[in-house]
C-alpha cells in the first residue's frame, strides 16, 4: 500500500520532468505535496472538532462544506481553534482542495497559489520563507504565463487525486523521504547537498542510540542537516520517539526549507524542532541551552574550503587542539564542531573521506590529540560509490567523551556490498554485520580489529584501516612443473590437429606437398 502512495507521488513528477532537472523540479513537487498535506490535515481537524475523534472521514467535499459553514458563522472562533490545534490556519479559498476546484473550472491563476503560499509563510517562524524556492514565474514552467498556468494546474490535479492520509501513521513522511531519495538519485553531484543514503543513516543512528534507548527527552543535533533524514532515522532506535528533540543547522536555504517540511511531515511539532539556516563553521550554534546533545550526527561536505581564520584559534570548539583544519579541507573543523556539542554521556557519528585517517600537518596533530584523549571510539570503512554525487570511499568515525580506555575499533566493511548499475548498495545483511561487529568489539578475521593506543602510536597515529585490518587474500600458488606438462600436452594436440587438417587438404587437392 505504501508503495502505491510512493509510486503515485513520483508519477506526478512526470509533468515537470523534461522541463527542468531533478534538483529544480523537486522544489515544486515537494512544496506542493507539503501544502496539500497541511490543507487536508486542516479539513480533517475541522471535521473532528465538529464530530469528535474518528478514524473514518467523509469525502473532502463534505469536510470542506463543514469548514466553510463554520467559517461563515464565526471565522474568528474557527481560526483560533485550528491555530491552537495545528499551529496554522489556511483560509477556505486558499486550501489545496479549493485551488484544485478552481483549476477544474479553469479559473485558477498563479497569483492564487502564490497568495496561498505567502499567507501561510506569514504564520510564524516555522513557516517563514518555506516556499521561497517555488518560482511560479519561471519560464521553465512555460514561456508564457498561460503555459505556466497550465503546467501548475496539471500538477495540482495530479497531486489532488492522491489521498495522502489513506495509509496513516508514518507513511506520508516515509513517502516524502522516498521522494527525496529518488530526487537525490537523479540530481547527480547536487544530491550530496541534501541526502544521506538510508543505509548510512541507519548505521550512524543505531550506533549513536546504543545505551541511550530509554533516555527522555532525547536530544539529537545535526550541524549540516541537509533534508533532516539523518536525524529522523534515530526514531527507529529510541523507545519514546515523541520525546525526541531535533536541533539542526543548514547553510543552503533551499535545503533548510526541505528539512523543515520533512520534519513537519514526520509529525515533529514546533516545540521539538529547533532549526537554523546558517554557516556552522563561521558562527557557532547553538550557543543557548541546550547546546550539548545525546547524539550528534553529521554528513558534512567532504574536504570543503573554509576560512581557517586565526580568530578560530581562540574559539571554544577548536582552541584545545592548538591547530586548525587546513583552509582547503574543513573535514576536521566539522568534526570538532560536532564533538564540542556532544554531551559527556553522548555518542557522535560522522561521515568523512578517508584522508582524515592519515593526512599529516594540522590534521595529524588534531587526530593525535583526539586519540590520546580516547575520544575516537571506532573507525568504520564503507564501500566506495554508495553516495549520490561522489564515488570516493568514505569512513564513519564514532566519537565519545570520557571513555575509560583509549583503544580504537576498526571495521573494514568496504568489500561487502551489492553492485548495481551505477551505484553500490549496502543491504540489510551488510548493515547488521557492521552493527554486530561494533557491539561485539572484538577481532574478526579480515573484518574488524581492536587496536591499542600503543599500537596506533607505533603507526604514528595513522588510522588508515588496512594497517589494522588485514584483508589480504593470498593467491593460490602455481605449480610450474604441472603448467609445463599441460603446455607440452597442448603443443602435442596442436601438432596432431595440424596433421589431421593437412590430410583433409591433400584429399581435396589443395595441398600438394607435406
Amino acid at each position: 500500500m505504501a508503495t502505491t502512495l510512493k509510486q503515485q507521488l513520483w508519477a506526478s513528477a512526470d509533468i515537470l520532468r523534461g522541463k527542468m532537472d531533478a534538483s529544480e523540479y523537486k522544489n515544486y513537487l515537494l512544496g506542493l505535496i507539503f501544502y496539500k498535506y497541511l490543507s487536508d490535515a486542516e479539513l480533517r481537524e475541522v471535521y473532528e472538532q465538529e464530530n469528535g475523534q474518528t478514524t473514518t472521514y467523509p469525502n473532502r467535499e463534505v469536510q470542506y462544506n463543514i469548514l466553510s459553514e463554520w467559517y461563515e458563522e464565526d471565522s474568528k472562533d474557527l481560526k483560533e481553534i485550528i491555530q491552537l490545534q495545528k499551529g496554522y490556519f489556511i483560509e477556505p479559498d486558499k486550501l489545496f482542495y479549493s485551488l484544485r476546484k478552481k483549476s477544474d473550472s479553469y479559473d485558477l491563476k498563479l497569483a492564487d497559489l502564490q497568495a496561498a503560499f505567502t499567507t501561510l509563510e506569514q504564520q510564524g517562524e516555522l513557516f517563514s520563507g518555506l516556499f521561497a524556492d517555488i518560482d511560479l514565474e519561471s519560464t521553465k514552467l512555460g514561456s508564457t504565463r498561460q503555459q505556466r498556468n497550465v503546467t501548475i494546474t496539471e500538477v495540482l490535479r495530479a497531486l489532488d487525486e492522491i489521498d495522502l492520509f489513506e495509509h496513516g501513521g508514518d507513511v506520508i513522511g516515509d513517502a516524502y523521504e522516498y521522494l527525496i531519495s529518488l530526487f537525490a538519485a537523479s540530481a547527480g553531484k547536487k544530491a550530496g547537498e541534501f541526502y544521506t543514503p538510508q543505509a548510512v543513516s541507519h548505521i550512524i543512528s543505531e550506533i549513536t542510540a546504543i545505551g541511550q534507548e530509554d533516555r527522555v527527552p532525547f536530544h539529537i543535533y545535526d550541524p549540516t542537516m541537509g533534508s533532516g533524514s539523518l536525524m529522523l532515522n534515530i526514531r527507529q532506535f529510541i523507545k519514546n520517539p515523541k520525546q525526541i528533540h531535533y536541533h539542526g543547522q543548514e547553510l543552503n536555504t533551499t535545503t533548510f526549507n526541505l528539512a523543515r517540511q520533512n520534519l513537519i511531515l514526520h509529525g515533529v511539532d514546533k516545540d521539538r524542532m529547533r532549526l537554523k539556516n546558517g554557516d556552522t563553521l563561521d558562527s557557532d550554534w547553538p550557543t543557548e541551552e541546550p547546546h550539548q546533545f545525546d547524539s550528534v550526527v553529521m554528513n558534512p561536505p567532504y574536504s570543503a574550503k573554509w576560512s581557517a581564520s586565526d580568530k578560530f584559534l581562540s574559539d571554544a570548539r577548536f582552541e584545545r587542539f592548538g591547530r586548525l583544519a587546513p583552509k582547503s579541507k574543513a573535514d576536521f573543523a566539522f568534526l570538532l564542531h560536532g564533538f564540542y556539542h556532544l554531551k559527556d554521556t553522548g555518542t557522535m557519528g560522522i561521515v568523512l573521506p578517508h584522508g582524515v585517517l592519515f593526512r599529516g600537518g594540522a590534521e595529524g596533530v588534531i587526530r593525535k590529540t583526539l586519540l590520546e584523549s580516547g575520544s575516537i571510539d571506532a573507525v568504520i570503512g564503507l564501500p566506495a560509490n554508495i553516495f549520490y554525487g561522489t564515488s570516493i570511499p568514505t569512513t564513519v568515525i564514532i566519537l565519545k567523551k570520557n571513555r575509560s580506555n583509549r583503544d580504537v575499533l576498526f571495521i573494514d566493511a568496504s568489500q561487502e556490498f551489492e553492485k548495481r548499475k551505477n551505484q553500490n548498495f549496502l543491504l540489510e545483511e551488510h548493515i547488521e554485520k557492521i552493527i554486530s561487529a561494533y557491539k561485539q568489539r572484538q577481532d574478526i578475521e579480515k573484518y574488524s580489529y581492536v587496536a591499542s593506543l600503543e599500537e596506533i602510536e607505533e603507526n604514528d597515529y595513522n588510522l588508515n584501516i588496512p594497517r589494522y585490518v588485514d584483508t589480504f587474500e593470498e593467491e593460490e600458488s602455481i605449480d610450474l612443473e604441472q603448467v609445463q606438462i599441460e603446455l607440452n600436452q597442448i603443443d602435442s594436440e596442436i601438432v596432431d590437429v595440424e596433421k589431421e587438417i593437412n590430410s583433409y587438404l591433400k584429399e581435396l587437392g589443395v595441398l600438394k606437398h607435406d
